[in-house]
């Protein structure tokens, strides 16, 4: 049976797109990005430090790395708690050990009841990017426009009141939106949101409330992703961040610079056990030439100048 003609007539109909929020753009197409002193690849280390709720909620679906057992689930609350203790410390020791730069996403919630360990992160001078009130906390299709608003608005006005940073950047919980989101970050001074994955490189991003940017956080090699979700080893994950590197390093020699986005989580790689992967793999990081290490701002400053 054949389709009617009409059923390929919409008001987004377009080629590449059937949305404006951004345009279509092959990679391999786009003109060559040359970062800072000749490098070929920008390393984004990003850590989220991150609250889980005992009483999680679980609307509208349980948020992967929380809660899975009837309450009090205090066997992983105590785990994720474990990372904003004991985890962090950890990387931040592994950070200054290979001259690592990273950021820091931090749930709302853990900067009201962790102050030593916020003023450590903004002592040390990570860039802070807001990633939601807390974990239970989603952003979702179906929620009213009215509620989000007042849960981005409150969620940043806090952390930047609390910080003493402008906070330019937003993970939202679970990497998850709904269809008001981008709107309601640019309305209330996001310049970049990193939910998105659908690219290596950053690109514009429209919406009715002004333009932000998509910043490339990458699932794929999250350090959750890889352990947790697809149940491969620690070394597995190290071998995938080196192959990551290598092959980025490769098709930036021809196609111009590149990005490696790693995406950590220290409740999970800062265990005795597992520490070692992760400096293992900022040891190989650290030791490439052609590797610049950077804040999401600076890279996203430098993009953005040879836009």
């Amino acid at each position: 049976m054949t389709a009617d003609k009409d059923y390929l007539t919409y008001p987004h109909r377009s080629y590449g797109m059937d949305h404006s929020s951004y345009e279509w753009s092959m990679l391999n197409e786009r003109a060559p990005v040359a970062w800072p002193n000749g490098k070929k690849l920008a390393l984004w280390v990003n850590i989220n430090v991150q609250f889980f709720p005992l009483d999680q909620k679980s609307i509208p679906f349980p948020v992967p790395g929380g809660m899975t057992m009837p309450y009090p689930d205090l066997r992983h609350y105590t785990l994720r708690d474990y990372g904003n203790r004991v985890g962090i410390y950890r990387f931040f020791d592994a950070l200054d050990k290979y001259g690592i730069t990273s950021s820091i996403a931090m749930n709302t919630l853990v900067a009201q009841r962790y102050p030593y360990l916020l003023n450590k992160v903004v002592e040390r001078g990570h860039e802070i990017l807001c990633h939601g009130e807390h974990m239970d906390a989603l952003h979702y299709g179906g929620q009213s426009i009215e509620e989000e608003a007042e849960l981005v608005k409150r969620s940043l006005e806090e952390l930047r009141t609390l910080s003493g940073q402008s906070i330019k950047g937003w993970i939202s919980p679970a990497k998850n939106e709904s269809p008001n989101t981008p709107q309601l970050l640019a309305a209330n001074g996001i310049e970049y949101f990193c939910d998105w994955v659908n690219d290596d490189m950053p690109y514009s991003f429209h919406s009715d409330q002004g333009d932000l940017t998509a910043m490339p956080l990458s699932t794929e090699l999250e350090d959750r992703f890889i352990i947790m979700n697809n149940l491969h080893s620690e070394s597995s994950y190290k071998e995938q961040v080196i192959d990551a590197c290598d092959f980025l390093l490769d098709e930036a020699t021809t196609q111009g610079g590149r990005i490696l986005a790693l995406n950590l989580h220290p409740w999970l790689l800062g265990q005795p056990h597992r520490i070692q992967t992760l400096e293992q793999v900022l040891e190989y990081l650290s030791n490439q030439d052609a590797i610049w290490s950077a804040s999401p701002m600076e890279i996203l400053t430098a993009f953005k100048s040879q836009a």
